[in-house]
């Protein structure tokens, strides 16, 4: 994983942090530069999970509690029914099996908790143009791509992701749209077909209620 992974501001992530969090666990928190904003925004206890351990350090110097592990296999050790919201900025398409992943975490989350997630969109423009005009589909050190990624997902598989494990999605946006006003003439020729395809990924905010 490339080194801008661990210092990505992600500031327009910041939005989708629901009103009233006050215990946030971050997973991929990277050198926690996105988990100190959300401290400071909110005056929230964050911590973090993260592989790396160099990151690792450095992101305990600005957050609460930071993990240095695989988030999978400590999910089990964290305090139950412990936070308000669970991150996972551009992370669910990192792990094998993310649909358990989302049913195992519950247990993490008090009533009405949420988890907020940035997702890849497979069906982004760039990625199209190789698929479809230049027929490949070439990994890369980064983006949709990534050669790190195990899975891929569009809108609807993403809403279906959620409700299939249970959770209500109450917020799902594209962001980091391209600025080609080809793609924007695209998705009004085609009635919105493409509309999604400017897209870089989906923010979403999914709420579990466990009573």
């Amino acid at each position: 994983m490339t080194s801008i992974y661990y210092i990505n501001k992600r500031e327009e992530m910041l939005q989708f942090i629901p009103e009233g969090s006050k215990k946030i666990l971050e997973v991929g928190c990277g050198e926690g530069i996105f988990a100190s904003a959300v401290k400071k925004k909110m005056n929230a206890e964050v911590w973090g999970v993260e592989l790396s351990d160099d990151a690792a350090k450095k992101a305990e110097k600005v957050i609460d509690k930071v993990f240095h592990a695989d988030f999978t296999t400590i999910i089990n050790t964290l305090p139950q029914n412990n936070f308000d919201c669970i991150v996972f900025n551009d992370v669910l398409e990192h792990i094998p099996d993310p649909f358990t992943l989302l049913e195992n975490i519950k247990v993490l989350l008090k009533e009405n908790g949420c988890v907020v997630c940035s997702i890849p969109n497979v069906r982004y423009i760039g990625n199209l143009v190789e698929l479809l005009l230049k027929k490949d589909w070439q990994y890369k050190d980064g983006g949709i791509l990534d050669i790190t990624h195990f899975r891929f997902f569009t809108k609807k598989s993403i809403e279906r992701m959620f409700s299939n494990a249970g959770y209500e999605l109450v917020r799902i946006e594209g962001i980091n749209p391209t600025k080609s006003m080809k793609v924007k003439l695209l998705g009004w020729l085609s009635f919105g077909l493409f509309s999604d395809s400017k897209y870089m990924q989906f923010a979403t905010v999914a709420k579990w209620n466990n009573q």
